[in-house]
């Protein structure tokens, strides 16, 4: 096989595509660029944000599968089809700095990682600055946090924000909105400071209680600024399972503000998309090998919903089948014509060639790009190739941290 090195013009949007490949680490680029891959469930997805934006009805998924086998390159798939769509969207990874079991820290995370359609960068409270206090959007949020949501916190908070004109307090009221919830007193105290009344909450907030409230109210304010909804991706979900048992079952209690829209109308934000996506052997491993259904009967015997619906669609998660061998080709394809693109070559193989050379590679679809991007590495450098080395690694484990003192 020849290797026929032109003069170099080197593409270097291929070659970042090249080396995320190379590293394995998902990204939204990649997803951008091999994105026909699993037609049916992104029909799925599609036909999800299509109620989304058209009938503003919310709804939610979980998508599971092997490690290495996609989910995350499917979720950053998604992430560009939404923002195409004109919806904003948040990407989380459960992690202890983002736990399942406290939505209040969970919430923090998922704004601080909030893209605006077609935005490269988080970010979208420069768009709140720009509201007006008596602008029709503002009129509609204040109805909206008083009247529709469970405490009215959000209410004087959102009031005093368009009416203040001291920095540090619009500064500290934008944190709030931000996850960093400010003391109910400290509120009160900027409230009177500016309208010289007192503010009455019809319901003391509460973080750990209320968080709901931020989410509805949010997907309320990306409605009214004109975007067509919110999606929500949750990777590594299967996290949860090295939570503590008593944390473990809040996690699914939280996961059903999201994904039972029409149980939960109350505390599921409005014209959200969530995604969840976590290990094909979470069932096996946790809701099977730890007893959920049992721990559940134990600790929550007279209120087991929505618990239990949870439980269930973990249990029946649309599994992500492996890639056909037509669908392995064509993305093998791609990266050839990357890596010609990346390096300012010509790589002159068949596809059967470039699919042999992944077959040492292991069953992961991972491994399998990784292995044929160090077999074209080999070609472009030396004019031909041994036997690749990549293999696979990284493979789950459900350890349960240290339990928290209330699980004792």
């Amino acid at each position: 096989m020849g290797n026929e090195k032109s003069a170099p013009d080197y593409n270097f949007e291929a070659r970042h595509m090249i080396e995320a490949l190379r590293s394995g680490v998902p990204s939204r680029a990649v997803g951008a660029c091999f994105s026909e891959a699993r037609p049916r469930i992104m029909r799925d997805v599609s036909g999800l944000l299509e109620q989304v934006c058209e009938h503003q009805k919310s709804c939610g998924k979980i998508i599971s599968g092997r490690y290495g086998e996609g989910k995350t390159h499917l979720l950053n798939t998604v992430f560009n089809l939404a923002g195409a769509s004109n919806m904003v969207v948040s990407y989380v990874s459960l992690s202890k700095e983002a736990p399942m079991d406290k939505l209040y820290l969970f919430y923090q995370k998922v704004i601080q990682n909030t893209y605006l359609p077609k935005r490269q960068q988080p970010g979208f409270m420069h768009e709140v600055e720009n509201i007006s206090a008596n602008s029709p959007v503002a009129n509609e949020m204040l109805l909206y946090a008083a009247k529709q949501l469970e405490t009215d916190k959000l209410y004087y908070l959102l009031r005093s924000y368009l009416n203040t004109e001291d920095s540090d307090e619009k500064f500290i009221l934008q944190s709030d909105m931000e996850g960093d919830f400010i003391a109910n007193a400290s509120l009160k105290k900027i409230y009177r400071r500016i309208f010289n009344q007192p503010a009455k909450y019809n319901v003391n907030f509460s973080k750990t209680k209320h968080c709901a409230d931020y989410f509805k109210f949010m997907s309320h304010l990306f409605q009214q600024m004109g975007y067509h909804g919110w999606v929500i991706l949750v990777d590594e979900a299967e996290l949860m399972g090295r939570l503590s048992k008593k944390a473990r079952l809040n996690a699914y209690r939280n996961m059903a503000n999201f994904l039972l829209p029409e149980q939960f109308p109350e505390h599921c934000p409005e014209s959200t998309c969530t995604l969840f996506a976590l290990s094909s052997s979470y069932t096996e491993d946790v809701i099977e090998g730890k007893h959920e259904f049992e721990n559940l009967e134990a600790l929550f015997p007279d209120q087991p919903e929505p618990i239990r619906t949870v439980l269930n669609l973990l249990n029946d998660a649309e599994q992500l089948q492996p890639l056909t061998r037509n669908e392995i080709n064509e993305v093998l394809v791609k990266i050839q014509d990357f890596h010609g693109q990346a390096y300012g070559w010509t790589p002159n193989l068949s596809v059967q060639t470039l699919a042999a050379s992944t077959q040492s590679g292991g069953y992961l679809l991972r491994t399998k790009i990784r292995a044929a991007i160090e077999f074209l590495d080999q070609l472009y450098q030396y004019g031909k190739a041994g036997k690749t080395t990549v293999n696979e690694l990284g493979m789950e484990t459900f350890e349960e941290d240290v339990p928290a003192i209330e699980d004792i």
